[in-house]
């Protein structure tokens, strides 16, 4: 049977005529940052993005290649390169500073065969470039060849179009940094196939991830010569493995004007399943019918969300960071549902039902990218939750932060369990609630052995956590790529306590309720009063001294302690209390905002300027949000102000442009500030829509004195998760000035 991914189920029919797609920059991110964050920023300038052709949540995405290396934040493309050396199929991981893995690479040339990447790779001239999402295409003067691609979710097809008369010449080259890959010549069915192996990063780094990228790169006719090559050494070998610089190549007489077509299947299990998924997703050889498929498959799902109003620079922000919230997670799976099991080595298991998903970037994506497609793709969201269930039952423990098919320990916190309780919670459940549960639990409650440990199973530091209900700083968290940043460990398993609590109780498991919530009050164990924000502390009580809170701080996760002090997602009211009061809550967020500690490059303070709507002056967050939109992102290469970190920074852009922001999204409520277009149309369900329509007293109104909800006047700061998904229509009045709205107390969410 046949398995094809969520997405691929949407009718494939004409656009609409809107013609979203165009909206899309592949380019943007792909250069460092020119936005406010970025500026003077000595690390993670850029979005680390690249102009990716696919389908959404694709098994390999297909780039230009500027950087032939899978060498840690080294994206496989970069803007400002002066080299193009190829097409690459590339599973990097969008917007991310981690490494390439199980790649290859498909390079043009003309005239005499060359093999060293710096006699053969050619200047790159963006001039000559088109990038869409759909298709990719680039002028080759020196070669005298116009290079195009397209693709689907596991295979791509390729065109070369020469203007001249000459020997064309296709290498083709599994991308090993560890010189651990094979490749082979089979010339009876006009192939090159093999495979480059994957490895662990974080932990377990540079061991066996246990999967390979296998590829079958088909010609359209036969070769009329080929071998073999390890760098400039050119021999008559149909195979070739674990060589230094090795490949292949395939060449043909091509006459002026004429075309080569180039097919590539791609798969994590074998070599034969790539073909498989070749035969299933492009049986024959028209690329334009390709490209037209993948072109209506993205404006399908672009289509999910329509936007009225705004600037065309704004809306193609806005649709270019839609396109960046489909990168990944990754499937996994071939098309008969075959897939690699997590965490072993080169073992296969069949799917019983949807597919399996991969690279999961869960400390960043769990705030607003998971959520996002809790409301455009609950079936997505099953798949997702299936995958989590499917790796946790075969490596032992849910993982905390899984890619490359392997446990990582990479980040902080235990945000799958968020991610599991969110869905649950929302009612979407098509899933073992029961498996799920255990598991969840066990990630909470339970010790890893060492080597699991070592391993990068269970909680970092869970011991000493729950010893002391805070990690002490005398805890150094050894066997983690983030050792220390005991205060953000804290905060982050708080809130994962609370969330695992919200689906005990719904589970009715009352006493793991009860503890959980306990545990879920761990913030004020590091809240330091003599100081009023969060602070570092020893197991025997005593708090960090000298404390700077504006500083890098080594028990702090990529921030600062002002900015992690407002992480408290689970009970912002109770934070407020912590602090003095709504007003001292309010004075602290003005702090961070008027003295410029805001960063919104990393995530851990992009949830900061919803939480104004926890205090008297709703205003701010609308003020602060309007400002973000328009100082942290642009179109262009150097349009995003950080690493896009697998789409999280683009889906910041998504919510908050349309006007609400899920700051705890266990919870179900969305803090509402104003939205930036004059119409957001937001189909839900089968065939709902949810409208948001925004009135203006001018064109410079930005902040909120009214909302209605299906004509009714709505006095809440919160949307909830149902009112969004039974669809009807919420509106939103601006003015040029601020007003009371949503400043009681009572109109503002609890815990």
């Amino acid at each position: 049977m046949v398995i094809l991914p969520t997405f691929l189920l949407f009718i494939l029919s004409v656009a609409s005529g809107q013609n979203l797609v165009r909206y899309v920059n592949p380019l943007t991110g792909t250069s460092a940052g020119v936005t406010l964050s970025a500026q003077g920023a000595k690390t993670k300038q850029s979005g680390n993005t690249i102009p990716a052709v696919c389908v959404p949540f694709a098994m390999t995405g297909w780039t230009p290649q500027t950087r032939p290396t899978e060498r840690k934040c080294q994206p496989p493309y970069y803007y400002k390169d002066a080299y193009f050396s190829g097409f690459r199929g590339t599973h990097w991981i969008s917007g991310s500073c981690t490494q390439d893995y199980a790649s290859v690479t498909i390079m043009p040339e003309t005239g005499r065969l060359q093999t060293d990447l710096a006699a053969y790779r050619c200047p790159m001239d963006h001039t000559k470039e088109t990038a869409t999402p759909y298709f990719y295409s680039l002028s080759l003067p020196r070669y005298g060849v116009l290079a195009a691609l397209t693709a689907t979710g596991r295979c791509s097809i390729m065109k070369f179009t020469t203007q001249k008369s000459d020997s064309l010449y296709l290498l083709v080259v599994p991308n090993s940094d560890k010189s651990k890959a094979f490749i082979k010549i089979d010339r009876k069915r006009h192939e090159i196939v093999g495979y480059n192996p994957a490895y662990r990063v974080y932990q377990g780094q540079g061991q066996p991830a246990g999967f390979s990228g296998y590829f079958v790169i088909r010609f359209q006719r036969p070769f009329s010569a080929a071998g073999t090559f390890t760098g400039t050494a050119v021999n008559a070998k149909d195979s070739l493995k674990d060589q230094e610089k090795e490949g292949a190549y395939a060449g043909f007489a091509i006459p002026k004007g004429s075309t080569l077509l180039v097919k590539a299947g791609t798969s994590f299990t074998s070599i034969e399943e790539a073909r498989k998924n070749l035969a299933v997703e492009i049986p024959g050889w028209d690329f334009d019918k390709v490209k037209e498929k993948t072109k209506a498959l993205w404006e399908k799902n672009l289509e999910k969300i329509k936007v009225k109003g705004g600037t065309e620079t704004e809306k193609k922000i806005f649709y270019t960071a839609l396109y960046h919230t489909m990168q990944q997670p990754r499937l996994f799976n071939d098309a008969d549902g075959t897939y690699p099991k997590f965490s072993q080595q080169y073992h296969l298991a069949t799917l019983k039902k949807g597919n399996y998903y991969g690279d999961f970037s869960m400390w960043d994506i769990y705030r607003a990218e998971l959520p996002l497609y809790e409301i455009l793709s609950p079936p997505l969201i099953n798949d997702w939750v299936r995958s989590m269930i499917l790796k946790g039952q075969q490596g032992g423990w849910l993982p905390i932060f899984p890619c490359w098919n392997n446990y990582t320990s990479e980040m902080i916190g235990d945000h799958v369990l968020e991610f599991i309780a969110s869905a649950y919670l929302k009612g979407i459940k098509d899933y073992d609630a029961g498996e799920a549960y255990r598991l969840m639990r066990h990630n909470a409650f339970d010790s890893p052995s060492q080597a699991d440990y070592i391993d990068g199973k269970g909680r970092r530091a869970l011991t000493s956590y729950l010893k002391y209900g805070f990690v002490p700083l005398n805890d150094k968290v050894p066997h983690a790529f983030h050792s220390n940043e005991q205060v953000s460990r804290t905060l982050e398993y708080a809130y994962d306590d609370y969330s695992v609590a919200q689906m005990a109780k719904s589970l009715q498991k009352k006493d793991d309720y009860k503890i959980l919530m306990k545990r879920a009050a761990n913030d004020k164990n590091v809240f330091d009063p003599s100081v009023g924000l969060m602070n570092g502390r020893y197991s025997d009580g005593r708090w960090h001294a000298p404390f700077y809170p504006d500083n890098g701080m080594r028990f702090i996760t990529e921030g600062t302690p002002r900015q992690y002090s407002f992480y408290v997602p689970q009970n912002i009211p109770g934070l407020a209390t912590l602090m003095g009061g709504r007003s001292r809550l309010e004075s602290e967020l003005d702090t961070l905002f008027m003295d410029h500690h805001y960063n919104h490059g990393n995530e851990p303070d992009q949830e900061a300027p919803f939480l104004y709507d926890f205090t008297a002056h709703p205003w701010k967050s609308q003020l602060q949000v309007r400002k973000i939109l328009h100082d942290e992102y642009t179109e262009g290469p150097g349009g995003i102000s950080g690493n896009d970190d697998a789409g999280e920074i683009s889906a910041w852009y998504i919510f908050a442009s349309m006007g609400f922001y899920p700051v705890s999204p266990v919870s179900g409520r969305y803090l509402i500030t104003s939205p930036l277009f004059d119409e957001v149309h937001l189909k839900v369900g089968e065939t709902g829509t949810f409208n948001i329509l925004t009135r203006k007293r001018s064109p410079k109104s930005i902040y909120i004195y009214k909302t209605t909800l299906n004509g009714r006047p709505y006095q809440k700061d919160y949307l909830l998760y149902s009112d969004i998904m039974q669809g009807g229509t919420f509106e939103v009045f601006l003015d040029d000035h601020p007003s009371r709205w949503g400043s009681k107390a009572a109109d503002q969410p609890g815990r």
